[in-house]
């Protein structure tokens, strides 16, 4: 499955997806969550929904009252996001024990999170922050 959804990432139309939500979002992480990750979510969705990865929310994540899936203040995410972190959590508990799937759950994420950087260990730190008076 999980090669399935980078297959999908590939594919012409959803590449094509891929870059105009990039463009907009203008490597602002704010954007990003607005414009790129609903692309992304929607080209996983579209694969997993196969294999049982509802969208609909079903699936035991979160309980709903009618009238009111993802409604704002909820603790539940909304419902076209519900089966791919059903499928994110399942690659996760996984990555660990095979490290083929590590490498694809990798290769997965760098088509639509930015990479992260981190600051060099230590780095403005001194020696623990506080100086001795």
């Amino acid at each position: 499955v999980l090669a399935e959804v980078i297959k999908a990432f590939g594919a012409p139309e959803n590449a094509q997806r891929m870059e105009e939500a990039r463009d907009n979002a203008c490597n602002d992480m704010g954007k990003m969550l607005q414009f790129l990750l609903p692309v992304a979510t929607q080209i996983q969705q579209d694969v997993i929904k196969a294999y049982g990865f509802s969208s609909d929310g079903e699936g035991g994540l979160c309980p709903r009252r009618a009238g009111s899936p993802g409604a704002a203040g909820s603790s539940c995410p909304p419902p076209l996001l519900a089966g791919v972190l059903k499928f994110a959590r399942l690659i996760k508990s996984y990555e660990s024990q095979d490290p083929e799937i590590a490498s694809m759950s990798g290769k997965l994420k760098a088509m639509f999170l930015p990479p992260m950087t981190l600051p060099p260990h230590g780095a403005g730190t001194g020696t623990g922050g506080v100086a001795a008076s």
